[in-house]
């Protein structure tokens, strides 16, 4: 998410951060919002329902004029309406080389399927998870040594390259 905000900040980057959202009160986000003075707005899980999350959160996106979602670290399925709502306006960073090892755990799933690369992929959410249309991605090679932990830094590396410049590519086709 910082990734982001910094990339926004840049002279003629054609996107802004205008909100935080989070049903999650220990977030890393949060701290990060608020040191750019980015608004936050946060649902207690215990309070919130998925429906009344989504229906609360719709108005919240709109009273801000959001055009663009993107997801960092959001590790929650949506609807189908929340999406529809958002359609081709809600992108996600996930840490494989999809449409490889889709969902939780992606980095162990390559590491225990022998495979020689993973990477990361931003792609535009729909109803299946990890399904929607690549935006960008970028590989990463396995080396023999790897654990999980030394994967995901590595890829995570990667993410903070791609992450920015998808949105860049995205709200320039939002301008035109």
């Amino acid at each position: 998410m910082e990734t982001l905000i910094k990339a926004t900040k840049k002279p003629k980057f054609p996107a802004s951060i205008l909100l935080v959202m989070t049903n999650n009160k220990n977030a890393k986000g949060i701290a990060i919002a608020k040191k750019y003075s980015i608004p936050i707005k946060m649902f207690d899980k215990k309070s919130y329902n998925k429906v009344k999350f989504e229906t609360n959160s719709i108005k919240i996106l709109l009273n801000y004029e959001i055009e663009l979602i993107c997801l960092a670290g959001f590790m929650q399925v949506l609807s189908k309406k929340f999406i529809n709502k958002w359609k081709n306006r809600i992108i996600n960073i996930h840490p494989s080389y999809l449409p490889k090892n889709k969902g939780l755990n992606a980095q162990k799933q390559a590491l225990q399927g022998n495979d020689s690369f993973t990477g990361c992929t931003v792609h535009y959410v729909n109803e299946k998870i990890d399904s929607g249309k690549i935006i960008l991605q970028e590989k990463v090679k396995i080396m023999n040594k790897d654990n999980v932990q030394a994967l995901s830094n590595r890829i995570l590396l990667k993410e903070h390259i791609i992450y920015p410049k998808a949105l860049k590519k995205i709200a320039l086709n939002l301008l035109n």
